[in-house]
């Protein structure tokens, strides 16, 4: 049997507490049971995919009240009509992009990171091209209008409309928005700087709302088409709200959580453990991530994506990083007591994705190890279960004693593969030998992109099928 997993809370000074803890690889019975993540309702994404877009055909149709037939004709009649459309129609996006990155726990657990992200990219570069051709249509169809050129039209609007100076301000913050989104230019940027240039969306939204009501003709005058841009941005507003203020308030006024101790796993690799009040509410399945964000000097302004290493034992949980950069290596080096907040669960990289009741491969490599093991425990009793790791060096297999004891209590097959990708090789031929048939295998992966995107590649070229690949990604 494994030992149980058994650190020292230290008083910031060096010596122990009289406190000890205990974080097992079984649960310890207890009075109250830990609740169990529910499973996510299917038919939510599809709901809410319908119900955006029927506000988006609302939107567009909005443009077209106040203007008749001679409205067309008249001098640039047409640009300024499609003006307005482009108008209406980009910022409903924006605010359809706004609500992606806010997390809407209901669709989140429903389709998943990996899915909120693509949907959040591709959303993403339209509202900017839309507004950007708002602004020309706009200024073409006014300039026409008064028989003035596109320059003195431009300059007319930002110092005589009512809010305009405010939306070139945001259609700026837009801009900027969507160039630090360009792969090439994001690699270029910290995380922490991408994170706060992201958070003027909010503030882009807001600034251009203003200007919407005030000189919109399909809102002068129109009591129900005002009522109704106002009712949806309110509701936008109020879910981000909900989301990223409420929600996480009530969570961890709940929970109180706080840093009980830090242990190094593998090299590099690193377990925070923390304490908690009411743990036996607190709802999370194996393979889901928190947003963690500890309230620490250098760390307390922005949160990163960690998942849980191991179901929670009450009052306890915990989480496993590895040290890379300075973040990360800040959170290695946490004192006991350390406030914690955090957002979540989120991912989809969970038991209730599987597609059928068949065999659960389960590949992990580097800290990816973790929510595998996570996932592992999580599974239902009875599951044929083969776990596949990989590392260099033997010492990199994080948890790796705790995943045999439960690979053995599920009589279970482990396979680890140690060693030099330039000596070892986790190709398609040795993934057949030790995996056999994958047709009607769910199999989960997590590990380094590199290592992920591959796998998948070559799992589709043995016979699995797409939707039994599950993989999930920690960030935006």
């Amino acid at each position: 049997m494994v030992a149980p997993y058994r650190p020292t809370m230290t008083n910031g000074t060096g010596r122990q507490n009289p406190e000890s803890m205990t974080f097992e690889t079984k649960p310890r019975p207890s009075r109250a049971p830990r609740r169990v993540a529910r499973p996510p309702q299917r038919r939510t994404a599809n709901n809410l995919a319908l119900l955006a877009g029927i506000g988006l055909l609302i939107s567009v149709g909005l443009a077209f009240i106040g203007e008749s037939l001679g409205s067309f004709k008249s001098a640039g009649g047409w640009f300024t009509f499609a003006g307005r459309v482009t108008g209406l129609s980009g910022t409903y996006l924006l605010i359809i992009m706004v609500l992606l990155v806010t997390r809407l726990p209901w669709l989140e657990q429903t389709v998943g990171q990996v899915r909120l992200v693509h949907w959040h990219r591709t959303v993403g570069g339209w509202p900017i091209a839309i507004i950007a051709l708002h602004v020309i249509l706009i200024t073409i169809g006014y300039a026409q209008a008064s028989h003035v050129g596109l320059l003195s039209e431009f300059w007319a609007f930002i110092y005589h409309y009512p809010d305009m100076l405010s939306a070139t301000v945001a259609f700026a913050l837009l801009v900027l928005a969507g160039v630090t989104s360009i792969p090439a230019i994001r690699l270029q940027l910290k995380y922490q700087t991408w994170w706060v240039v992201h958070l003027y969306l909010y503030l882009a939204v807001v600034l251009a709302f203003a200007h919407e009501i005030k000189a919109g003709v399909m809102f002068i005058g129109h009591p129900l088409s005002l009522d109704f841009w106002i009712a949806l941005s309110v509701v936008a507003l109020g879910a981000v709200l909900a989301v990223r203020g409420v929600r996480p308030l009530a969570r961890n006024l709940r929970h109180q959580l706080r840093v009980a101790d830090v242990r190094e796993e593998a090299p590099g690799v690193y377990s925070v453990i923390i304490k908690g009040r009411n743990m036996n509410q607190f709802e999370v399945a194996g393979g889901q991530f928190f947003q963690w964000r500890f309230m620490a000097r250098g760390l307390w302004w922005h949160s990163h994506p960690y998942s849980l290493s191991a179901l929670p034992r009450p009052p306890f949980i915990r989480m496993t990083v590895k040290r890379l950069g300075l973040q990360s290596l800040a959170t290695t080096r946490l004192k006991p007591g350390t406030r914690v907040i955090v957002e979540g669960p989120y991912g989809v990289f969970t038991r209730h994705a599987r597609q059928g009741d068949g065999r659960v491969v389960l590949i992990g490599a580097g800290v990816g190890i973790s929510p595998i093991r996570a996932l592992l425990e999580d599974l239902p009793p009875g599951t044929n279960v083969t776990v596949l790791l990989r590392a260099s060096k033997a010492e990199d297999l994080v948890h790796r004693k705790e995943i045999a004891q439960l690979v053995i209590e599920r009589d279970g097959q482990l396979h680890e593969i140690v060693g030099s990708r330039k000596k070892v090789h986790l190709d398609g031929k040795a993934l057949r030998q030790l995996l056999g048939n994958l047709s009607t295998s769910d199999i989960y992966v997590c590990g380094p992109p590199g290592f992920s995107e591959s796998m998948a590649k070559a799992l589709v070229r043995l016979g699995a099928g797409h939707d039994r690949i599950h993989q999930e990604a920690f960030a935006f």
